[in-house]
């Protein structure tokens, strides 16, 4: 009983916070204008000051850990493949079978499960989980791609320099390439600046969580169909069962145990459905999968972690 009322107190504030977007949305104070605009400003200044905010503080050569990267990427790309060649005798439709696909393995590490490592670690685990989202959102956006567009048999129209550019020009990388410097030189910024950041960073998780909340319209579970409901499966239960496992049979525990699972157990992105509308995949099976996933997470992450806490692993 106890694990169980810590893990409430944890994980519940978080997705309340999901639930005050769906009621703001539901009582007309957000609209989709409000949410799209909300979500840039996250993008582009808020989440990267959080990363920037995070990673200049933290002496790199002390919390960059190569072993946990490797696992990582190793079981992303695992995770990956997996799904590819099972939807290959299932899915003949390339529209519902490249979003299937990404929906399936990609989290949405860089909201749900910050905000959760935030929660659970507090700032240590935050600057630890901003490593971990720096070498995944590369690996997550090239998968991406070729998600969208093979299935389609549009590899002609896949512009690799162009991709890469994309990637680069990530705010969230470039976020973390500033960063380093101050990090490894460890420069400190006037407190008129350094205060300025924080104040923006802090405004990253809160508003981005109401901002997935606004964007969810329950309605359309009724009209999910079974793709939606095994990409999301696949996602929040298969996907964090098996590579947690995984990495503790390798050794991992703790903290970093911790920020692993939050990465595997993560809703399907909310990014997602953008690129999928954008490269002409099945939008709207996208939409019910992020849906799906996000309102399942709740009920799978707190058990995980109830089993992790259990056993002492975390």
């Amino acid at each position: 009983m106890q694990n169980i009322i810590f893990i409430a107190n944890n994980v519940a504030p978080v997705f309340l916070i999901v639930a005050v977007g769906i009621l703001l949305r539901q009582i007309k104070l957000i609209n989709d204008n409000f949410i799209s605009l909300a979500s840039k400003i996250v993008f582009t200044i808020s989440l990267p000051a959080l990363v920037f905010s995070e990673l200049s503080r933290f002496d790199l050569s002390k919390v960059f850990n190569v072993n946990e990267i490797i696992f990582i990427y190793a079981a992303t790309l695992v995770s990956f493949l997996l799904v590819w060649f099972l939807t290959i005798p299932v899915l003949k439709d390339g529209r519902d079978r490249s979003a299937f696909i990404q929906g399936a393995f990609r989290g949405n590490f860089a909201i749900v499960g910050l905000a959760l490592i935030d929660s659970m670690f507090g700032k240590g685990g935050l600057g630890k989980g901003s490593i971990v989202l720096a070498f995944v959102i590369p690996l997550y956006n090239v998968l991406a791609v070729i998600a969208l567009t093979v299935p389609m048999k549009k590899e002609k129209g896949l512009n690799i320099p162009k991709t890469l550019l994309e990637i680069l020009k990530n705010p969230l990388i470039i976020a973390v390439v500033i960063s380093l410097p101050f990090s490894i030189f460890k420069i400190h910024l006037i407190s008129i600046v350094s205060d300025s950041i924080n104040y923006l960073a802090a405004l990253a998780l809160p508003l981005a969580l109401i901002c997935i909340g606004g964007s969810l319209n329950l309605k359309e579970i009724k009209q999910a169909s079974v793709k939606a409901f095994s990409a999301s499966a696949y996602k929040i239960i298969f996907i964090p069962t098996v590579f947690t496992y995984a990495a503790f049979l390798f050794g991992f525990k703790g903290e970093q145990l911790g920020i692993m699972f939050f990465l595997f157990s993560s809703p399907t992105a909310v990014s997602s459905f953008i690129m999928a509308e954008a490269m002409g995949s099945n939008g709207k099976l996208a939409g019910n999968i992020i849906l799906i996933s996000t309102i399942g997470s709740v009920i799978t992450i707190s058990a995980g972690l109830v089993i992790l806490k259990s056993f002492n692993l975390i």
